[in-house]
């Protein structure tokens, strides 16, 4: 069985195909369910983001994996599979490793380094728990994962050194606005993001923030642990709050706009204006923009601006990228010692029968033979097999941890004559033992 990641992003995908490929809530779990019902799928898991669609999954076969998962993400986003594939990227085994590690430490975030996507990464994980469609191979790729993200952030500067997503959004409206202090704010949406933009905007000065939301007790406690005067309104305020509001941040999960170009025309004051659209799909409609004294930035702007700037200093990126090396190597290295081990075992034990099966004959033909003389001899045959196995089994352990160490287990089951089917149940009955690892 080999990992397979099939996905879209903001690096392969433009933005109006990136809406339409989200997936959240239901959508999601059945998503997630479909794909690990799958021929030839044994584990899935799926993050979902404003930036990105991916599919982990552990095959028994690549192309039938790649099939199956296209044809899914076609459907659930209803772009045809013609105009996805194009967007789409595939990496395998080896790859797919080293893709999801590089993932968790920011490198392929839109703002490089921004840390949200380690909670993303664990909200994915968690929620393939919850459904039972993960097992030991993606568990063990995914807390590595979060690990490998966790050191680059702790070791390297690349999430100082990079601005998240809704500071460089701020930035951007400073540049439209003037700065920001004594300005008054409107924050649409409560999610992780809004609270996130409400924490950044009380850090850049705005005088007040309102924030609206459908569930009007979730804005009251998002406007409740602001660090400045901030309002909780219902949703059928927002005409009135988007009057009176300087600049306005976005990020609902709504699957349809939120402001329309009529909405916004008919409750803007005069003054300028500014709108942040952090939501995928896009929750402000882009015509927006066109009216008078109104500027708008969505995701495909700040991704934009973000290269321009250059914004992650280019020794954190290198630094997180040995990082990343390393790890991967390391992970592998020792994936593939693992694999070998149940082969190594199954020598062994084949062994051990050779030898009790012979002392048993010799026990037969000389019964004159007393316990002790029996105990010396049983135990330099033992001594005999162990120093003839030693350095085949510690040479094959070598060999597996590098590219292609399969090969080298496969020829001791053939050179041995071992039983196919000894090294699986090895490994089941050490699956059935090993406690639950739990999550870091």
């Amino acid at each position: 069985m080999s990992m397979l990641v099939v996905g879209l992003s903001h690096r392969s995908a433009p933005v109006p195909v990136l809406e339409r490929a989200a997936v959240t809530g239901d959508d999601l779990v059945k998503l997630l369910h479909e794909v690990h019902d799958s021929a030839h799928v044994s584990e899935a898991m799926i993050v979902s983001t404003c930036n990105r669609v991916e599919v982990y999954a552990v095959v028994d076969k690549f192309h039938g994996g790649v099939s199956a998962m296209s044809e899914l993400l076609s459907r659930y986003s209803g772009v045809p599979l013609d105009d996805l594939s194009p967007h789409l990227y595939v990496h395998y085994e080896d790859r797919a490793v080293q893709h999801v590690f590089t993932v968790a430490c920011g490198l392929e975030s839109m703002v490089v380094g921004e840390g949200q996507i380690l909670g993303q990464i664990r909200q994915a994980f968690r929620l393939a728990q919850t459904e039972d469609t993960i097992g030991r191979c993606l568990h063990e790729v995914v807390q590595r994962a979060l690990r490998v993200g966790k050191r680059a952030h702790a070791q390297t500067g690349i999430d100082q050194a990079g601005a998240s997503l809704v500071t460089l959004g701020l930035t951007v409206a400073a540049e439209h606005l003037g700065p920001l202090t004594g300005k008054r704010a409107l924050v649409v949406g409560a999610g992780s993001m809004s609270a996130l933009s409400v924490a950044t905007l009380a850090r850049s000065g705005v005088a007040e923030i309102t924030i609206v939301n459908r569930t009007h007790a979730r804005a009251v406690r998002l406007a409740e642990a602001a660090d400045v005067p901030a309002r909780a309104l219902e949703l059928a305020d927002l005409g009135s709050a988007l009057a009176a509001a300087d600049l306005v941040v976005s990020c609902t999960g709504a699957t349809g706009l939120v402001i329309t170009a009529d909405f916004a025309r008919e409750h803007l004051a005069q003054g300028p204006a500014f709108f942040l659209d952090l939501a995928l799909p896009h929750d402000v409609d882009p015509a927006v923009a066109e009216l008078p004294g109104v500027a708008l930035a969505g995701l495909d702007d700040l991704r934009r601006s973000a290269e321009t700037r250059g914004v992650v200093g280019a020794a954190a990126i290198e630094a997180v990228r040995r990082i990343v090396t390393e790890e991967v190597a390391s992970f592998l290295g020792a994936a593939r010692a693992a694999a070998v081990a149940p082969t190594v075992v199954a020598l062994r034990s084949k062994a051990a029968e050779v030898v009790d099966r012979e002392l048993a004959r010799l026990t037969g033909r000389l019964p004159e033979l007393d316990d002790k003389v029996q105990g010396e001899i049983a135990q330099t045959v033992r001594r005999v097999v162990d120093k003839l196995l030693h350095a085949p089994t510690v040479r094959v352990k070598e060999f597996a941890a590098s590219a292609g160490g399969d090969a080298y287990a496969t020829a001791l089951r053939e050179l041995f004559d071992l039983d196919p089917k000894a090294p699986e149940a090895v490994t089941r009955a050490d699956l059935e033992t090993s406690p639950e690892r739990s999550e870091p």
